[in-house]
């Protein structure tokens, strides 16, 4: 933890829906300047978390600051320091991209000169120049992301939130958009907090922290959760994953983790033989690979579930 005022901090929050909870004593600091992920499947927690730090829904219990200000106390200061990117669209399709954030400009007081340089700049931070005057509508998924990120900008937010931001895109476009979020972090100082169910995006994170049934499971580096979690990951594709389960139970001591028809083991054994493994198995195994944990092994590793992403 830094012990400069972190750009988020949760202290032991709690909410529910009904008897149902969502979060339960959840409590993680973000240090500014960075990019920080929510990983999780559906119903951990993560959109209820957004809800919360965007002051969208009230603190139930516990407390949550954003650069040392309470959300609760101090709504109106909180919001000028956030810029909030929603999951579901908001741009107005029948308008301009310049439109648009002419828009929002007026919502924060934001005119003349200074909402032209605005403009201006965060266009060309996003590569949006050329795409000015087109109407929204006619946007490619990731330039419509890019926008939405602009507009989100435009009153110069310290802390930048978005709900799984890569929803509805294709690899291509997630890859402009991941670009243009490490950008804003390098050039501008951002702190950008995510929230995500693809592994691929959570693995770009400069820390990550898993969420379960509203609970806190991990905090760290995306390489630190997988050194912790082990060496070596052994996948055994078979038809018959109980056979498969008690052999490698009984003759290697592991505990394995069935994910469809495959059975996984994290080991701490850095030279595992797969002839062993083969041999062992017999035709049982139809095939046998080996390789380094990822974050879905950290995830089954911490939780004992396998991670279903929605």
């Amino acid at each position: 933890m830094s012990e400069a005022t972190p750009a988020l901090r949760i202290d032991r929050v709690t909410h529910r829906y009904g008897k149902e909870t969502a979060l339960d004593a959840l409590s993680l600091e973000v240090p500014e300047g960075i990019v920080f992920g929510l990983l999780g499947p559906n119903g951990s927690g993560k959109s209820t978390l957004f809800r919360l730090v965007s002051t969208l829904v009230p603190v139930q219990e516990g407390n949550l600051s954003v650069f040392g200000l309470d959300v609760t106390r101090s709504q109106s200061e909180v919001r000028s320091s956030l810029g909030v990117v929603f999951q579901a669209p908001s741009l107005d399709r029948k308008l301009t991209v310049r439109e648009n954030m002419e828009c929002q400009s007026s919502l924060y007081g934001i005119h003349g000169a200074d909402r032209t340089e605005r403009i201006a700049s965060l266009a060309k931070l996003m590569g949006l120049t050329d795409r000015l005057n087109e109407r929204s509508e006619r946007l490619s998924g990731g330039l419509k992301r890019r926008a939405e990120l602009a507009k989100g900008l435009l009153h110069r937010p310290r802390l930048l939130i978005l709900d799984e931001p890569s929803t509805g895109l294709d690899p291509t476009a997630r890859l402009e958009l991941w670009n243009a979020l490490t950008g804003l972090r390098n050039d501008w100082g951002t702190t950008l907090v995510l929230t995500t169910h693809l592994l691929e995006e959570a693995d770009k994170c400069d820390v990550l922290a898993i969420l379960d049934r509203g609970k806190l499971v991990a905090s760290d580096t995306p390489e630190n959760l997988r050194k912790e979690t082990g060496e070596t990951v052994i996948s055994v594709t078979t038809n018959e994953p109980e056979h498969v389960t008690s052999v490698l139970e009984k003759q290697f001591g592991w505990k394995p983790t069935r994910m469809g028809e495959q059975i996984r083991v994290v080991t701490n054994e850095s030279a595992m033989r797969v002839g062993d493994v083969l041999e062992a198995l017999g035709p049982a195994a139809l095939s046998v690979t080996v390789g380094r944990p990822g974050l879905e092994d950290v995830f089954i590793r911490k939780t004992g579930n396998a991670f279903l992403g929605k």
